[in-house]
Order: structure tokens, then sequence, then C-alpha cells
């Protein structure tokens, strides 16, 4: 099964480079919310496997590219393709939505 990835401020250019999706969940230990959607993104690392990378950015340990993207509101999920923001959600949302979003960006690399 897999682990979402530990993505810090020095590992996410290089992570976001590639060709699969990158979901990055910005989020923080004290964030309740962040602590509601932690167990639906770990799920998605497992069921993902090998069509995207999942990670997540303790926004507390690192602030550079919290700040680059003005993220205000955490849990804040992002997905990243080729390097670019392709697309964005704020706050708890379902599993559901999320597997939407990912599934939309591994179908348009098909």
């Amino acid at each position: 099964m897999g682990k979402a990835v530990e993505i810090t401020d020095s590992t996410f250019e290089e992570l976001i480079q590639g060709d699969k999706p990158v979901l990055v969940d910005f989020w923080a230990e004290w964030c309740g919310p962040c602590k509601m959607i932690g167990p639906v993104v770990e799920q998605l690392a497992g069921e993902y496997e090998g069509k995207a990378i999942i990670g997540k950015m303790d926004v507390d340990m690192n602030s550079s590219v919290p700040a680059k993207f003005g993220i205000r509101s955490i849990p804040t999920l992002m997905i990243f393709k080729g390097g670019q923001l392709v697309d964005k959600v704020v706050g708890v949302v379902p599993k559901t939505t999320l597997e939407d979003k990912l599934n939309a960006q591994i179908e348009a690399t098909v």
C-alpha cells in the first residue's frame, strides 16, 4: 500500500516536474480539518500508486512554497502536472472530488 510522500521546500520543484499528476496536501499538525482529510490523502496514495504522486507538505516546516502559491487556508490541495498548477481545492472535500480531479489529469496524459 502506498504512502503519501513527505514534500519539503527543497524537494517540491523537482517532484512536480514529472509527467504524472502530483497532488500536494498543504497541511499543519494543529489543523483539525487537515486531520479529517489526511486519511483520505493516504488512501489515494495507495490507490494511485504508479499513476500519480500523492504528497503532503507541512506548512509550519516549509514556508517558501506555500508563500509562493499564496496559501492562506489549510487544508489546500493542489494538483500539478508538468510543473504547472492545474487544479486546486481548499478545505475538506469528499474523496470522490479528489478522485475526479486526479482522474481528469491522468486521462489527459493518455
